[in-house]
């Protein structure tokens, strides 16, 4: 049975339908949205296995529809693609009225939303993420941007959907590599907000890597009803949003680090908690104990826990071209307790180095699987 969230933002409110099946609903929602047409944006590896029905359902509505392919993996996620799919859409003669679709994982989501933010000064989207990471994070907020070689996502626009289809049927064709990204994000939320969740993840993190579909839909759905929340009321990131970057100070560093291509994003971000953890036990009065059990649950997902060797030069400089920095000044999402994410800044330099040298001895021990 399908479960509605919503994002309460006024007159950009949208829902968000989670469970089995659910792609079934995109024709229907599309009329809701007042299109006239459709032209979805995907990859070849996911239309492959999703684009049939998607376009079925569609043309269920008596709707048309176009398809636009962009290459798979994040480093695709750049301003030269994204020109590409724009030129696509002049040639497809887009209107205001066509509604674009996003059939993919974070990338195709933020590709598409950026793309339907600028075209035409504003065009309605739709987000069908088919990977666990867009599902519980990247789909839903309307964050849209792309990659710069020298940082993560800082070219983009704030854009929301008009609706997001969460089909948990979707997972079956992911690769166990892209579950854990996904997996990563599921433990940030339990982390920063939600202890009793972070108990039930000790609790049920097995299942979740067996992809048991009952703990998989328990997660999703509180993972976007916390994601929901924190948007309802900060939705330009001015504030409590910023929370949700729990890790990706971290994160972000290193996946620029190494261009884009080593590390999945919820794995650089996986990696991004553990030294979050670590530097909130020093400065910001989590007990070891608790970030322990953060990096323990992280091991369990068999994600990464450890980064490439950088200086701390490096890590700074990297940093420093964060979206969060402020007058230059670099900002750490950290931890009091488990469930409980503050903003901090200051951090002595001396200490920063603690964390991320102790990171590098360990640099070989979490290489990227194939």
């Amino acid at each position: 049975m399908a479960r509605q969230l919503d994002v309460s933002l006024g007159e950009r409110s949208y829902p968000i339908h989670v469970g089995s099946g659910v792609l079934a609903l995109a024709g229907d929602l599309a009329l809701q949205a007042g299109a006239r047409r459709a032209i979805v944006i995907t990859n070849a590896t996911v239309a492959a296995h999703w684009l049939a029905p998607l376009r079925a359902s569609i043309a269920s509505a008596g709707l048309g529809c176009d398809v636009v392919l962009v290459p798979d993996g994040e480093a695709h996620k750049s301003l030269a693609t994204l020109n590409d799919v724009v030129t696509r859409l002049l040639e497809l003669r887009a209107e205001r009225g066509s509604l674009l679709v996003a059939l993919g994982g974070g990338v195709i989501g933020d590709l598409c939303g950026f793309a339907a933010g600028v075209y035409q000064r504003g065009t309605p989207f739709m987000q069908v993420p088919t990977t666990l990471l867009a599902q519980v994070d990247s789909s839903v907020g309307g964050k849209t941007a792309v990659n710069h070689p020298l940082g993560k996502n800082m070219i983009g626009v704030f854009w929301q959907p008009r609706s997001v289809l969460v089909d948990t049927q979707c997972l079956r064709t992911l690769p166990d590599r892209e579950l854990g990204a996904g997996i990563a994000e599921i433990i940030k939320y339990g982390a920063i907000r939600d202890r009793e969740f972070f108990d039930w993840l000790e609790r049920s993190i097995d299942s979740l890597v067996a992809r048991d579909a009952s703990a998989l839909e328990h997660a999703i759905v509180r993972s976007c009803q916390i994601k929901a929340d924190i948007v309802a009321r900060d939705e330009r990131e001015t504030g409590e949003r910023a929370l949700l970057n729990f890790g990706h100070t971290f994160g972000h560093a290193i996946e620029t680090a190494t261009g884009y291509s080593q590390w999945l994003h919820g794995e650089a971000i996986a990696i991004g908690m553990v030294l979050a953890s670590r530097l909130s036990s020093l400065v910001a009065g989590l007990s070891v104990a608790d970030a322990g059990r953060i990096e323990a649950l992280i091991a369990r997902a068999r994600l990464p826990v450890a980064p490439p060797a950088m200086t701390i030069d490096r890590w700074v400089d990297l940093m420093s071209h964060d979206k969060k920095v402020q007058a230059g000044v670099i900002r750490f999402i950290l931890l009091e307790g488990i469930g409980q994410a503050l903003v901090r800044t200051g951090v002595p330099r001396d200490v920063l180095e603690r964390v991320v040298e102790r990171a590098d001895s360990r640099s070989n021990e979490s290489l990227p699987r194939s």
